[in-house]
């Protein structure tokens, strides 16, 4: 009987662990298959498009676009891209630069998401305990998102300008946290909502069968009620956050991030056109890196949770 407990347990960790690879299994062949797709387009599809039977368009109207190395360039001569030096002359190569700019706008992100998620679930805490602030908060909240990001953007510089508060000083990478942040807040606050009014009747009134205070329900009831749904709002907030963070850097005219590295290669696009793609493949790593820190975030905290409810 041990001895099938034992077995039980090696093939329940084997599970487990062939389940944690699932994901890494499946990106790295949709990497694959992406490089694959390009690649057959630039060398084949493409060149077919271009021929004299203009397959391209139909009814003058441009389907599919042509190919050629200054608008598709290979994907080796990206790859080759990264150890080439930033300027002529540099010591600093690309792969350097994209890098750091990358760390920093993926440490202007997370500032961003903990900014928003403090936001979010402040507001969903009040929202969830009044009723009252919840139909008059709401329909704001969902008119904050229809607001241009840049439009925004010029304002917070100049209104951040005016700030000195105990002898902080607001600067643009301020202005890019805030829009960040400004994005992330909404899908967070929406999904705890849901998470914190998610609890039946029954079990709310077991709590107050105790006499348990509304902190307490909240803390012991509605909280771990809410994981399920904060999952998904923290993957959409986490995204939006990268988002706002990039768009931010090129608007407010951050020049430490991804977002202006992209901007600035554009003006070698003529020169050095896979080098434009190097600043992309950053804003790539950067989206991975935030939803990694997202998963594992998710699976620490849900760790205890019954499976019926994480799946």
């Amino acid at each position: 009987m041990n001895k099938q407990v034992v077995n039980k347990q090696v093939v329940n960790k084997q599970v487990v662990k062939s389940r944690s690879l699932r994901p890494l299994v499946f990106g790295v062949l949709a990497l694959a298959l992406l490089l694959a797709a390009w690649e057959s387009y630039r060398n084949w599809i493409g060149p077919w498009l271009g021929t004299e039977r203009n397959v391209g368009t139909v009814f003058g109207f441009k389907l599919l676009p042509r190919a050629n190395d200054l608008a598709m360039p290979s994907v080796f001569d990206m790859a080759r891209e990264f150890g080439e030096p930033q300027t002529r002359g540099s010591a600093t190569s690309v792969v350097e630069v994209v890098a750091e700019a990358t760390l920093n706008s993926l440490l202007l992100a997370l500032a961003a998401l903990a900014v928003g998620v403090l936001v979010g679930i402040s507001a969903a805490i009040v929202m969830t305990r009044f009723d009252f602030v919840r139909r008059g908060l709401m329909p704001w909240l969902v008119i904050s998102q229809t607001i241009p990001l840049i439009a925004l953007a010029p304002l917070t510089v100049t209104w951040g300008g005016q700030i000195s508060i105990l002898g902080f000083e607001w600067e643009k990478w301020t202005s890019a946290v805030v829009l960040g942040a400004f994005l992330s807040f909404f899908p967070i606050a929406v999904g705890a909502l849901r998470g914190f009014s998610s609890p039946t009747s029954e079990s709310l009134e077991l709590m107050d069968s105790y006499a348990a205070s509304w902190w307490s329900t909240w803390r012991k009831l509605r909280l771990p009620a809410a994981l399920a749904y904060l999952t998904p709002a923290m993957r959409l907030a986490a995204s939006a956050a990268v988002f706002g963070v990039i768009v931010s850097e090129i608007t407010v005219g951050l020049t430490d991030g991804v977002g202006f590295l992209i901007l600035s290669y554009l003006q070698e696009g003529t020169s050095r056109p896979a080098k434009v793609y190097t600043a992309i493949a950053g804003t790539v790593v950067l989206g991975l890196a935030m939803a990694s820190l997202i998963s594992l975030g998710d699976r620490y905290f849900a760790r205890h949770l019954p499976k019926e409810t994480t799946a």
